[in-house]
C-alpha cells in the first residue's frame, strides 16, 4: 500500500493517521477534511468553548508527515480516487471518517446548529441576557446549550415532540427524571409540542402558534455525512455499512480496500448480534485503532475486532449524566439505584446522585445512566465489557458498591 487517503479531518480522521504510523505506515498519508481547521475536540463545544472558558480545542495528534488539507470537501467517490472539490486524490487505501451532518428544519428564521467550532463561537457570541432563545430538542445538546444560556440569563425554552427529555437515549421513564431540572435552572420546557418550521419572527409549532425568538437553535440529532458517496459502490445504510473489523463492502465493483471510523460507520456488533452507529466521542477515539489495523491486513485475532459497550456522558443543570450500553430492550427490568425524586437538602446543596440500570432476563446488566455517581459507571462499564451479571436486588441498595457488586458477582 503506497497512499492512504482519509476523508474527513476530525478526531476519527486524526487518530486513524496516528494510528497508521503507530503501526509501521510508512507510505503516504492524505487527509482531507472541509473544515478549515485541523482535528479539534468536539465535546467541549457546548461546554467549555460555549461558556467561554476555552476558545481552541485542537487536538495534540502527531501529525507530522500527513498531508493534512483542510477547507476541501470530499464530493464523490471512485475506486481508487476521492473527488474534491479542488482536484482529485488517488489512493490504494481509504478511511472513511466524515462524520455526521446535523438535521435542520425549513423556514426562514435565525436558525443556529452546534457542530462545529465555529459554530460554538458564533453562539456565544450570540448570547446574552434577555435573549430569546428558543431550542428545538430536548436531547443532550439542546440540554447543555440550555444550562449555559439559562446561567448566562437568556429567556429560554425548549420545545420537544416526544414526551420527556432524552428519550431517544434512556426512554421515557428515566428521560422523566430530568424534567425538573428545567425548572429548576429557569427554563420553560415544552414536551409533546411538534414544529412546522422556523421565520423571521420565530418558531412555528404545529397548529400554527409561533414562539417568538431572537435565536433559535436546532438539536434534533444528526445524519452521516455520506452523500458524496452516493453511486459509488459501497455498501451504504444509516451509513457506511461495515463488519466487526470496520471494513467496508464494495458491491460489483473491484476496488481498493476502506475502512469506515467515528459516526459515519454502521458497523456490526458482535455483543449486540446488529448494526450500530453511535455518534459520540468515544467512537472516534475507539474505533481508529481498529480501522487502521484492518486496512493495513493485520491478523490481531479479537484485538482487531470493534465491539464496544457504547458509552457517552452529558454535563446539564449541574449534573454529570453518563450512559453505557443499551435501553428499552423489550422484556429488560429498569431497576432504580438510589432515588431520583430524593428532596434537595435544606442547607441548598446538591442531593445525593441517582443510578438506574437495565436488566436482561438472565441478570445480565444491558445498560445503565448514573447522574452524579460516576463511581458506579467506572464498575459498571467493566462489567457490561465483559458479559457479567449482578444480583439486581443488591444493585438498588446503594450501600453496596458497584465494585463490591461486580467482585461478588
Amino acid at each position: 500500500m503506497r497512499r492512504i487517503v482519509i476523508a474527513g479531518a476530525g478526531m476519527a480522521g486524526g487518530r486513524t493517521a496516528v494510528e497508521l504510523r503507530r503501526r509501521g505506515f510508512t507510505g503516504e498519508i492524505t487527509m482531507v477534511g472541509a473544515e478549515a481547521h485541523r482535528p479539534y475536540d468536539r465535546p467541549p463545544l457546548s461546554k467549555a468553548v460555549l461558556t467561554g472558558r476555552i476558545d481552541d480545542t485542537t487536538l495534540p495528534f502527531d501529525l507530522d508527515g500527513v498531508e493534512v488539507l483542510t477547507g476541501r470537501r470530499a464530493t464523490a467517490l471512485r475506486p481508487g480516487t476521492v473527488e474534491t472539490d479542488a482536484g482529485p486524490l488517488e489512493h490504494d487505501g481509504l478511511v472513511i471518517a466524515t462524520g455526521a451532518d446535523p438535521v435542520t428544519l425549513p423556514g426562514d428564521g435565525p436558525v443556529r446548529v452546534l457542530r462545529t467550532i465555529d459554530d460554538a463561537h458564533g453562539l456565544r457570541s450570540a448570547l446574552r441576557p434577555g435573549l430569546r432563545l428558543v431550542i428545538v430538542g430536548a436531547g443532550w445538546i439542546g440540554a447543555e446549550v440550555a444550562t449555559t444560556a439559562a446561567a448566562i440569563g437568556a429567556e429560554v425554552t425548549v420545545v420537544e415532540a416526544a414526551d420527556s427529555p432524552l428519550r431517544a437515549a434512556l426512554g421515557p421513564v428515566v428521560g422523566a427524571r430530568t424534567i425538573a431540572w428545567y425548572a429548576r435552572a429557569g427554563v420553560t420546557l415544552r414536551l409533546g409540542t411538534a414544529v412546522e418550521r422556523t421565520t423571521a419572527d420565530g418558531l412555528v409549532l404545529a397548529g400554527g402558534e409561533v414562539l417568538p425568538a431572537d435565536e433559535i437553535l436546532i438539536g434534533i440529532g444528526a445524519r452521516p455525512s455520506v452523500g458524496w458517496l452516493a453511486g459509488s459502490g459501497l455498501a451504504l445504510e444509516r451509513g457506511v455499512v461495515a463488519d466487526e473489523r470496520l471494513a467496508a463492502s464494495w458491491e460489483g465493483v473491484d476496488g481498493p480496500p476502506v475502512v469506515a471510523v467515528g459516526d459515519c460507520a454502521a458497523w456490526w456488533s458482535r455483543r449486540y448480534g446488529r448494526r450500530l452507529r453511535v455518534e459520540h466521542w468515544d467512537t472516534a477515539q475507539q474505533s481508529p485503532s481498529v480501522g487502521a489495523a484492518t486496512l493495513l491486513g493485520g491478523d490481531e485475532g479479537d484485538a482487531a475486532v470493534y465491539d464496544p459497550v457504547p458509552y457517552f456522558w452529558s454535563e446539564q443543570f449541574g449534573w454529570m449524566v453518563q450512559f453505557a450500553g443499551m435501553s428499552g430492550v423489550e422484556g429488560d427490568a429498569l431497576v432504580w439505584r438510589g432515588d431520583p425524586d430524593a428532596p434537595r437538602p435544606a442547607d441548598g446543596s446538591r442531593p445525593v446522585g441517582w443510578s438506574a440500570g437495565w436488566f436482561a432476563p438472565d441478570g445480565h446488566l444491558r445498560g445503565m445512566v448514573t447522574v452524579g455517581r460516576p463511581m458506579d459507571m467506572v464498575a459498571a462499564r467493566r462489567l457490561m465489557m465483559a458479559g457479567g451479571g449482578i444480583d439486581p436486588t443488591r444493585f438498588a441498595d446503594v450501600a453496596v458498591t458497584m465494585k463490591e457488586l461486580v467482585a461478588a458477582g
